[in-house]
């Protein structure tokens, strides 16, 4: 795909741009202003490109990353690549889809799971404990729980939020998905307080652990 086509698609995605909804994103820590819908249209019309993607990924630009990380073909990065995508990426929404989207996609999720959970960059971490969520609800065998636990007890309250909300949502899919463990994850939430007093809408379910726990549990039991 030629410059051209990026600086199209960068043009167009500047027309979408709303500064409300960039004022309402920035609290969050992202730099843009793009509805998301409107964005998973433009990637449905352009259906997976993987140069297209690594293009709009070097273009620096948040709007045009999310983009990229929907027509990207995740089984074509390498594992280095996307562990420097992973470094590069600023905003909280583009290093959720790159987890989200590309690296459990990824042959190499397994790898990076182990390296960025064990990594000193807060942020990386974060990235590593997500997986290591997914592997908890989906595919336990080999891990350690009980250890995790032991990690999430010591270093879950004084982590980085983004750390911190990662190791919480470990905590909780642990309490949800293995019975055996469920009172020391239950217990744990409740001893560290971790996002206790969080806002949380109405309808919602609260991120504080325990409660977490408990409202899934009820719900998967109720049928």
């Amino acid at each position: 795909m030629s410059e051209t086509t990026v600086a199209e698609l960068k043009a167009e995605l500047a027309e979408l741009e709303d500064p409300g909804m960039r004022s309402v994103n920035e609290k969050h820590g992202d730099d843009h202003g793009v509805n998301l819908s409107k964005l998973r249209a433009i990637a449905k019309r352009l259906k997976a490109q993987q140069a297209l993607a690594r293009e709009l990924w070097a273009t620096d630009d948040t709007a045009a990353r999310l983009l990229g990380l929907l027509i990207c073909r995740p089984k074509e990065f390498e594992r280095g690549e996307l562990d420097a995508m992973l470094r590069q990426a600023r905003a909280p929404k583009v290093q959720d889809w790159l987890v989200n989207y590309v690296v459990k996609r990824s042959p190499h999720a397994e790898g990076l799971r182990v390296a960025w959970t064990a990594d000193s960059d807060p942020v990386v971490a974060s990235a590593g404990w997500a997986l290591t969520s997914e592997r908890v609800a989906k595919n336990p065998e080999g891990l350690d729980l009980p250890g995790l636990l032991d990690t999430i007890e010591a270093q879950m309250k004084e982590a980085p939020d983004r750390l911190q909300w990662a190791m919480n949502t470990c905590l909780a899919q642990i309490g949800i998905h293995h019975a055996a463990y469920r009172a020391r994850a239950i217990d744990i939430g409740e001893r560290l307080e971790v996002l206790k007093d969080y806002p949380t809408p109405p309808n919602c379910t609260s991120p504080f652990a325990p409660v977490w726990i408990n409202e899934i549990v009820r719900r998967q039991a109720a049928g």
